[in-house]
Order: structure tokens, then C-alpha cells, then sequence
């Protein structure tokens, strides 16, 4: 009996989908044809078709280029004409039709790359519908031709090999066409050892295997390298300190920093140090973009670009170095990628940067101005990406409902405004302390927004992710994660951005948390009995996943944490000597407890460089229970 058409879930969910009577039954020994192109361009997309029926429908249809038509179960056409029977798209190479009849199956595409997005969604009807398809047609194209995930392996996470792949075959379900690995110096350039020596980098070779392994999935896997901003992992070594802006205090809109922090951009040999970097990077990957970052340089104009910028102004001078960037990544070939946060900050000169180069507009609040930002960069021009986030960073077990309306702002904007991409990211400030499952909430309802927002616009988020993620029978997980990282809208003040406050918690000094205008005590318990509430449910699920034990454990040392954080706060509220000292005694019981966690966690997933700072920064908390 094939599922009902309320009963299918997608992700992302196609532009039209039409039922009609009827089922198509997977049975006998039939084939999966391959036509309008060569078959070697389809033969990756046909194993992936394979598995799925035998694992899901149980039947072994073999291929064949030959078409004939009676033994036909499925069957592949890629046809340029069929692209103007589809949905309008900027990306028609990645429009297809989806055509099950109780006679068999066709996918149309005008390319392989359509074909293969046609296949993910097939595969997914499959794992719900078994060997009994309900008849159906699905007309489909994306709204972003580029839509990407960006993940930060530089803040003391570097995932390991298998991870990476493990998570580019999840994103590759959802058509998500790009990604990105934000680097300042976790990649292991030949000349500069000292700098990433106890970090376990990504080397060449792992590089060149992830591309390919990206490549064959149609995900764009694009270098990035920070090169201004961000420098701090280079700065503080002794070969690199002359470059820096400054080594003294700076001042921020968050308050004051200290540096190192940003590359000189008035020295020509923070210029030579980029050449030299991008000359080792680039030819280890295939795409044609190219990060370079460029975002944050406060510092800059308050150290040795002083007199530069107080002559000629901020906005000039780091739009000067942005061009001379640009030079050096177009004189190798590739497209420039640039975080649009400094730029946006002189609208004026919006207009006079490179027009092949790519502005990547950020925030990551559910309110950030994407509505102003776009049009700003649209009217210049300038093609641009929009890139919220996944909401997970700094928060310990999610905020999901932040992901969400961040992510719906900047894919309604970005749509409105010619944005040519989004891409999603997922940071690890202060440690990384949250754990990879974390993030999936904000990565599937982000590959939903980039591929058709109006479609997409009320996902339900719980179901997908049972269906999709988490592949739980008992219909429990997708829940529970949404209530965990939801539980910080239970503390009414004050307004945290881009964390929790017990997130925030477990970084801020004992001081700062005394500084605090409240929260209620009794809105931190409420948060908590949310999230322990949340996580006592996740024991109910059904997860088919091989790594189901670990991502309960990961759910479970994040709610620790949450915990622990919150503890921090009363600790700071408390007034009484007795109950400070009973307090004290508490944290320092359940701060051993979730650190001996964190290292086996850590461990599970990533490579073991950066693990030392993380582990430190939770073992410095302990200063403040003595």
C-alpha cells in the first residue's frame, strides 16, 4: 500500500507537488535506464538510486543505456527542452520533473546535476513509501543557485575526515550545493608549522580527498581563508608579530579587545604572506570561488595604520587592501568571496567594489537588517550572498526559533533583492562547546530556505528531522531537540545576541556575570526543567542512526553545560555565605563531571588538536568555586 500524500515528509520540500491515483509498485527484474547524456555523468547518481531500492524497496535493478522500453523500471532523461516546462529558476541546469506512474518512474532534467537532485528527492520518497510509490508528478527548481553550509573548523574544532564526510553526504541530501571550512590556521601550510603545530590542521591530501568527495555529490567545496581580521593564531608568534596592527588595546562596539587581531593592511608584507598562502591552498581545490573573509578589522586605524586611515578615512584604506586582494585572487583564477560587514559600514563605497567579486551580507539575530543590507548591495551591482546561521554556537543546546526567523529573514531579503546565494553558517567561538547535533536544526531548515522559500516557510522542523536527521521511529527526537533550543525564551532578560545567557555563562568571568541586570532565578529553572525535560524524552527514541548512543550523550553533556551555566548565574545572585559555600560545592562537582565528558565527546568527532584550549577554558571556571 503506498503512504498517503499527507503521510510524505521532504526536505527540502519541492515548488509543486501533484498526486494523482494509483501506486507504483518496485517489483521484478527491471532496469534503471540512463539517456540524453553519457552514462558516466549519471553512474554516481544511479549507485546512490540503487542502494536506496535495495535497502528501502528490496529490489536490485541493474542499469542500462539502451532504453528498452518494456523492461524500463526507471528511467533517467536529460533533455535542455524540458527546462521550459519547469519552475522558473536562476539555476535551470538544476530544475527537474519527477514523474511516478503505476507504470514505472521518469525523471526529466535539462542536466546530470538536475537529474541528481531529482534522484535525492525520489530516495526520500522511497525511504517513507517502501516498494509501493503513491503516483505523483513533482515540478521543482531551487531559488538560490548557490546554497551552502559554511562550518568553522579554526575555533578549536577540526573534524575529522570521517565526520566531514558523514556530514557532506547529509547536507548533499537536502541539494545543498556548497561548502565552506572557515580556516585562519587550521590548514598545514609547508612554511609555517609554528602556527598550527598543535591543531591537527587539515592537510593537503585531506583536501584534495574532501574536494573530490564533495565533487561528486555537485557540492562546490570552496577555500576560504581568513586574510585580514582574525589573524591572532598567526599574530602572537613571534615571526608573524610585526605584521600586526597592533599588540595594545583596542576598542570595539563590544567593548575593549586586546590585540594581536588583524593583519597591518598598510604593510606590504601582509600582502606578500597572502600571496604566499593562497599560491599553497588554492590548487588543492576545484572551485572557482574563493573566501577570503575580510570581516571584523576593528582594530584597524587604532595601531600602525593610524596616520593612513586619519588621513584618507577607514572606508578607504580597507577597501584599498580589499582590491589589492582581489588582484591576487583574480590573478589566480578565481572568483573572490568577501564578508560584507566592514564595507557596509561606508554605503558610499559599496559602489566602487570589484563587480566580480562576491559580498557575503551576515547577522545572525531573527532581526538583523537583511531588508537594508540587500538593497544596498543590490543597488551597487555587486552580486552578493545572504548568510545567517544555525543558531548553535555560544547557546550549548541550540536556539532554534532564532535560527529559524534568521534564516527565513535573510532568504525572504535575499530572494527579494537578487541575492545569488545563502549560505549558512555554523561558528565555534570561545571553545566550540556545542556538539555537531546541535546544529542540525538550523542546517535543515536552511537548505529548506535556500532551495524554495515560500515552499519551505513553515516546515514542520520536528517531523523532518525525525525523517531525516535523526531517523527516529518513535517520533520523539525531532521534538525533544526543539524544545532543548528553545528553552532560553523562557528567561525574559536580558537580551543575549548570537548565545544563551547560560551559554554565555560559561564563558564570562564571575565579575561580568555580577554585572548582570537580572535574570529571574526563576526563569533559569524554568529554562532548565525545559531543556532536562526535553533530553529525559530523547531516551524514547528509535534511532536507526550508528551514531544514535553518541548523539544522546552529546545532548546530555550540552545540557550539563546549560546547567552548570545557570549555576554560575545563581552563584553571582546569591547573597547568603552558607548557600554560596553549598553552591560552590555543586559546581565543582558537576564542572568535573561534563569536562571528563567533553573529552570523550570531543574525541569522538574531531581531530584531537584544539581540544587543550576548550578543555582549559571549562577547567578556568573552576577558579571561581574555591
Amino acid at each position: 500500500m503506498a503512504k498517503s500524500a499527507r503521510a510524505l515528509s521532504f526536505l527540502p520540500v519541492p515548488k509543486i507537488v501533484e498526486y494523482s491515483k494509483g501506486a507504483c509498485a518496485l517489483a521484478g527484474d527491471r532496469f534503471i535506464a540512463l539517456t540524453g547524456a553519457p552514462a558516466s555523468q549519471l553512474m554516481f547518481t544511479a549507485h546512490r538510486l540503487q542502494a536506496a531500492l535495495a535497502a528501502h524497496a528490496g529490489v536490485t535493478w541493474a542499469l542500462t543505456a539502451s532504453g528498452v522500453a518494456e523492461e524500463i523500471g526507471i528511467a533517467y532523461t536529460i533533455d535542455p527542452r524540458c527546462a521550459s516546462d519547469l519552475p522558473a529558476t536562476r539555476a535551470p541546469d538544476e530544475a527537474y520533473e519527477l514523474l511516478i506512474t503505476p507504470d514505472g518512474v521518469i525523471i526529466r532534467s535539462p542536466s546530470p546535476r538536475g537529474a541528481w537532485n531529482a534522484t535525492l528527492t525520489l530516495i526520500q520518497i522511497v525511504e517513507q513509501a517502501g516498494p509501493s510509490l503513491p503516483c505523483l508528478r513533482i515540478a521543482d527548481a531551487p531559488d538560490f543557485p548557490n546554497r551552502g553550509v559554511m562550518l568553522d573548523v579554526t575555533r578549536d574544532k577540526v573534524p575529522t575526515l570521517d565526520t566531514l564526510f558523514e556530514l557532506v553526504d547529509l547536507l548533499a541530501s537536502w541539494k545543498i550545493n556548497e561548502i565552506q571550512l572557515y580556516t585562519e590556521h587550521t590548514f598545514a601550510y609547508r612554511r609555517h608549522r609554528t602556527v598550527w603545530d598543535y591543531a591537527s590542521p587539515m592537510t593537503e591530501q585531506d583536501i584534495l580527498e574532501l574536494d573530490a568527495y564533495c565533487r561528486a555529490r555537485f557540492i562546490d567545496l570552496v577555500p576560504n581563508q581568513n586574510s585580514l581580521g582574525h589573524m591572532e593564531r598567526w599574530l602572537r608568534h613571534p615571526a608573524y608579530q610585526d605584521l600586526a596592527e597592533t599588540h595594545d588595546p583596542f576598542t570595539t562596539e563590544w567593548g575593549s579587545m586586546r590585540g594581536p587581531f588583524s593583519l597591518n593592511p598598510t604593510d606590504p608584507r601582509a600582502l606578500a604572506l597572502m600571496r604566499e598562502l593562497y599560491d599553497e591552498l588554492l590548487p588543492n581545490f576545484s572551485s572557482k570561488r574563493f573566501n577570503v573573509n575580510l570581516d571584523e578589522s576593528l582594530d584597524v586605524g587604532q595601531g600602525r595604520s593610524k596616520a593612513e586611515v586619519e588621513a584618507r578615512g577607514e572606508g578607504r584604506v580597507y577597501l584599498d587592501y580589499l582590491h589589492k586582494i582581489h588582484a591576487e585572487v583574480s590573478a589566480r583564477g578565481r572568483i573572490m568571496q568577501f564578508w560584507g560587514d566592514m564595507i557596509i559600514r561606508h554605503p558610499d563605497l559599496v559602489a566602487e567594489l570589484p563587480r566580480d567579486a562576491i559580498a557575503l551580507e551576515w547577522g545572525y539575530e531573527a532581526d538583523h537588517d537583511f531588508a537594508d543590507h540587500c538593497q544596498k548591495f543590490a543597488a551597487s551591482g555587486v552580486p552578493f550572498y545572504v548568510c545567517p546561521g544555525t543558531s548553535s554556537w555560544l547557546t550549548l543546546v541550540g536556539k532554534v526559533d532564532n535560527a529559524r526567523g534568521n534564516i527565513l529573514n535573510a532568504a525572504e531579503n535575499g530572494l527579494r533583492h537578487g541575492a545569488i546565494g545563502l549560505l549558512n553558517t555554523d561558528w565555534g567561538d570561545f571553545g566550540h562547546h556545542q556538539y555537531l547535533p546541535v546544529s542540525y536544526p538550523g542546517f535543515a531548515y536552511g537548505a529548506a530556505m535556500g532551495w524554495a522559500v515560500t515552499a519551505n516557510r513553515d516546515l514542520d522542523l520536528p517531523r523532518v528531522l525525525d525523517q531525516f536527521v535523526f531517523h527516529d521511529a518513535a517520533g520523539v527526537m525531532g521534538k525533544a531537540v526543539c524544545e532543548a533550543g528553545n528553552a532560553w525564551k523562557r528567561i525574559s532578560a536580558p537580551r543575549q545576541y548570537n548565545c544563551t545567557l547560560y551559554g554565555r555563562a560559561m564563558i564570562a568571568s564571575m565579575e561580568r556575570i555580577k554585572t548582570w541586570v537580572g535574570p529571574k532565578p526563576a526563569e533559569l529553572r524554568a529554562a532548565l526543567k525545559v531543556i532536562d525535560s526535553a533530553v529525559a524524552k530523547m531516551q524514547k527514541a528509535q534511532m536507526t542512526r550508528l551514531d544514535a548512543d553518541l548523539i544522546l550523550r552529546e545532548f546530555a553533556n550540552g545540557a550539563r553545560m546549560a546547567q552548570h551555566g545557570a549555576g554560575r548565574i545563581l552563584l553571582a545572585q546569591e547573597k547568603d555565605a552558607a548557600k554560596v559555600g553549598a553552591l560552590k560545592r555543586e559546581l565543582r562537582a558537576s564542572l568535573s563531571v561534563l569536562a571528563r565528558e567533553h573529552d570523550r565527546l570531543w574525541h569522538a568527532r574531531n581531530r584531537p588538536g584544539g581540544y587543550a584550549d576548550s578543555a582549559m577554558r571549562l577547567a578556568n571556571l573552576g577558579n571561581d568555586y574555591k
